[in-house]
């Protein structure tokens, strides 16, 4: 019986080479590819397979990256088998998306056959998560009224910068996404940190992980257009 799977990812010489790598496994059969959350939702939509490999930054869909699209994926697709596949090693980030159901995350820079073998062991049921993560992973979900108290704290534009920063966008990164200068994003992420006391950015991702203003993701209205990190 073949694995079959679709990989997303918005860089297509990756995509090539994760064909041509799967396609030396005669267990694995590749039904399609996205480069961005709507031509995946759309390719989901009409084309049943068993895992996703996805990048978990993908900007330029109407459904977002990160852990937005992670969310929208389990809530519409709950059976689906997910394995990120990214350069990102933040713990918390890790941790939320492994709340999220994904099964396995590979880093980039690992041997492309360590993501052969984990697709095949995730189709086999099992999970392919960094040591060390379970007790952050399984630690107490967001408190209601949490990110509520946030955003009395916080100015609407301090607010929009925490939630684009801890889902994975740089500060160059979100300044382009709202068309401003970096500087000026610094400078409001700094005075949104100073009025949350926190001090260090590992700090920050911690408390937007505890309160659930992680899980909101990159906001869907903000118009996708800078080159996010992989």
């Amino acid at each position: 019986m073949k694995i079959d799977l679709i990989v997303a990812d918005d860089h297509p010489a990756l995509v090539a080479g994760i064909e041509h790598a799967l396609s030396r496994s005669n267990a694995i059969r590749v039904m399609g590819t996205a480069s961005n959350s709507t031509e995946l939702v759309d390719l989901l939509a009409c084309e049943r397979c068993d895992i996703l490999i996805t990048d978990y930054a993908m900007p330029g869909g109407s459904h977002g990256d990160g852990l937005g699209l992670l969310s929208f994926l389990r809530r519409h697709h709950p059976d689906l088998k997910i394995i990120v596949f990214t350069a990102i090693d933040n713990s918390a980030l890790i941790a939320s998306m492994a709340r999220l159901g994904v099964r396995a995350i590979v880093n980039k820079m690992d041997h492309i056959d360590s993501l052969i073998a984990t697709v095949q062991a995730v189709y086999a049921g099992a999970s392919c998560l960094p040591a060390g993560l379970g007790a952050f992973a399984s630690s107490r979900p967001p408190i209601d009224g949490e990110a509520l108290e946030i955003e009395k704290q916080l100015s609407a534009r301090e607010l929009e910068i925490v939630r684009l920063y801890v889902s994975g966008l740089s500060v160059n990164e979100i300044a382009a996404y709202l068309h401003r200068s970096k500087q000026a994003i610094s400078t409001q992420k700094m005075n949104a940190m100073r009025k949350l006391g926190i001090e260090r950015d590992a700090s920050l991702f911690r408390y937007a992980y505890e309160t659930g203003l992680m899980a909101a993701g990159v906001p869907s209205e903000i118009p996708v257009g800078a080159q996010a990190a992989h």
